[in-house]
């Protein structure tokens, strides 16, 4: 039966990294014949030899901060790819507006790890761990070339930290099982795209305290619920986030260079 409302996966990842030759294969592999899937791209982003395979292409556009665009009538699952050399983060943010305002679930977060791309360069493991703390499911693309060393070393970067999303490895632009990544069940670090908020309680003092505590405290002290503040989204008094990534862009240009 299909969803009540079009389930809508985010798809993270460098531009460059694969992310429609993945995402083609789970819509062919992972889809039944009554679901829709349709795709957007990001305004700017170059064409692929992949985008043939892909059904229903539509673009979105960055205003402002904002995302303009609007999700494809008909469609039951749509891959909403972010711009592989903008801020990732801020693109998160924005993005759980707009699938409210347009009538769409989250369904998950897709991240595509350009194994190649990250071992060259390793001020990178910063942007890839603020991708996957928002992520389901990281796929590991671009892996010719690559050191066992440092794709095992990379996986227990997030294993060690109990990351609980999905690490799954890309082999020739397909996963094991598409059906597998695609289930709609959150297995990510990060809760602002949940449906339902985490609230923090805090006493008078201002420390953090836990719902067995509050029931305890209940009558006794003032206690003050505030929704979770992603360490990723917070912001100073300037408006500048907290917690900074490295600027994509700038090292797929030096990749460009170097290549070229």
């Amino acid at each position: 039966m299909p969803p009540d409302k079009p389930l809508v996966y985010l798809i993270l990842g460098a531009a460059g990294s694969g992310r429609r030759e993945v995402v083609a294969d789970l819509i062919e592999g992972g889809l039944g014949e009554t679901q829709r899937a349709a795709v957007l791209f990001a305004e700017g982003e170059v064409t692929s030899d992949f985008d043939d395979r892909l059904p229903n292409l539509g673009l979105w556009t960055w205003e402002n901060g904002a995302i303009d665009g609007a999700l494809p009538e008909g469609a039951t699952h749509v891959f909403f790819f972010a711009h592989g050399r903008h801020n990732p983060i801020d693109q998160i943010e924005a993005f759980k507006g707009w699938v409210a305002v347009q009538g769409g679930e989250v369904a998950r977060v897709l991240c595509v790890v350009n194994c190649q791309l990250a071992e060259k360069n390793p001020p990178l493991l910063a942007w890839y761990e603020a991708c996957i703390h928002f992520a389901d499911v990281v796929l590991l693309t671009r892996r010719e070339g690559v050191g066992n060393k440092w794709l095992s070393d990379f996986l227990a970067h997030f294993k060690g930290r109990f990351y609980p999303c999905l690490f799954e490895l890309v082999k020739a632009g397909r996963v094991k099982n598409p059906a597998l990544v695609l289930e709609p069940q959150p297995r990510r670090m990060a809760h602002f795209l949940d449906d339902e908020q985490e609230w923090i309680l805090t006493d008078a003092d201002g420390d953090e305290i836990d719902e067995d505590e509050d029931e305890e405290k209940e009558g006794e002290e003032e206690i003050t619920a505030a929704p979770e503040e992603d360490v990723y989204l917070a912001k100073d008094t300037a408006g500048r986030r907290l917690k900074r990534i490295p600027d994509i862009a700038k090292y797929l240009e030096e990749n460009k260079r170097e290549e070229g």
